[in-house]
């Protein structure tokens, strides 16, 4: 979490992680709109980059979930491509990864739990959806219950464990090394931003894509 604030708005603190996340919101609400506007059949090469990286996360999510993968794809999708900015915006001089701070990743768990339960009861319609709580056993209800809220609690501190490790064994590196190996650092900085940003996201598509088809399986059992 962050040492400071940046400003105060009556008894609210804005952080620099909030900050940073409005700005990369504000990027990526930019970014897609400039680069949609005016789409052709004859694609220009920011219009197939755009249609390569969608045509990517949407084969992944029809992997996982084949029936439902274009009900949850804008959700996935945007969870994963903020991830992605969010872990590597560090690498630009003077910013911080919002990830880095445990409320972010903690509002993003929040988002992932409740996201599972929206899409599972719209649906199989909230009777079904609960009726999942009660099989194989009512026994299993307590257990099922703990483990809702201990896996959003895994995915927030996974998260913020791993980015924040991640910058401070930089910063580390740095101060023992020098830039005598600022390459390496980079690379190693990069390639742990996008494993982390995908397991984060793959993660919330098989809780989502589990609430939707474990519903379906026992309808149709």
């Amino acid at each position: 979490m962050e040492n400071g604030y940046s400003f105060a708005v009556g008894s609210l603190i804005i952080s620099l992680s909030v900050i940073t996340t409005w700005g990369i919101m504000l990027v990526l609400t930019l970014t897609a709109w400039l680069s949609t506007r005016r789409l052709t059949l004859f694609p220009g090469a920011i219009q197939t980059v755009v249609e390569s990286i969608v045509a990517a996360i949407d084969e992944a999510i029809l992997a996982v979930a084949p029936e439902h993968g274009r009900q949850i794809m804008p959700f996935i999708a945007s969870l994963w491509i903020f991830l992605t900015i969010a872990n590597l915006v560090s690498l630009i001089p003077g910013l911080h990864s919002p990830t880095r701070d445990l409320s972010v990743t903690s509002a993003l768990a929040v988002l992932v739990f409740f996201s599972v339960h929206w899409f599972g009861i719209k649906t199989q319609g909230l009777k079904k959806y609960l009726h999942h709580y009660l099989t194989p056993s009512p026994i299993l209800l307590p257990f099922h219950i703990i483990s809702e809220f201990t896996r959003t609690l895994a995915l927030a501190i996974r998260l913020f464990g791993n980015m924040m490790s991640l910058e401070m064994a930089a910063m580390l590196i740095l101060l023992v090394a020098g830039f005598l190996a600022p390459i390496p650092i980079l690379m190693l900085h990069i390639i742990e931003a996008l494993v982390q940003a995908y397991i984060f996201g793959m993660l919330a598509l098989i809780y989502l894509a589990g609430a939707i088809q474990s519903q379906q399986l026992n309808s149709q059992e």
